[in-house]
């Protein structure tokens, strides 16, 4: 399954060549990666999720540019690798016709009480589990 975030685009957003700016994208990312980790949370007191986590790494590949428009960007995002203590996200930011920029971010809970990163609770692993793509899932990408 993918998660999937409409993203407006701002004028502020362009660069003096008239397109996003490429810093712009890995904001961009950020609205996408937040949205998903609000919707996963489960609710009912529980606590996964609700904590904090912090950017290990991300990667982009710029495909095209994307310029200014009032319809928003499509970003759709899955989880590629879920790890002890960290998981990775892949995202394209697409349209219809066009896709824009490949990436993927590795996320690390972390637990800012203990100023340390956390390990994945089985809770959250078991979630985390249902955006895995299939050819991660073919490879073996949950760390057991």
């Amino acid at each position: 399954m993918r998660h999937l975030y409409s993203c407006p685009l701002r004028w502020s957003d362009m660069d003096a060549f008239g397109h996003v700016n490429n810093a712009v994208f890995v904001r961009y990312l950020e609205e996408a990666r937040i949205d998903f980790m609000r919707r996963l949370a489960p609710g009912d007191g529980s606590p996964s999720f609700t904590g904090g986590s912090v950017v290990a790494r991300h990667e982009i590949d710029y495909v095209r540019q994307l310029v200014h428009r009032h319809s928003p960007v499509d970003i759709e995002l899955w989880v590629t690798k879920i790890s002890a203590a960290s998981m990775t996200i892949a995202y394209e930011v697409k349209d219809e016709e066009t896709l824009y920029l490949r990436a993927s971010t590795v996320v690390v809970p972390f637990d800012f009480a203990q100023e340390r990163p956390r390990r994945i609770t089985a809770e959250e692993k078991a979630i985390l589990k249902e955006f895995l793509d299939d050819a991660s899932r073919q490879e073996g990408a949950v760390a057991r």
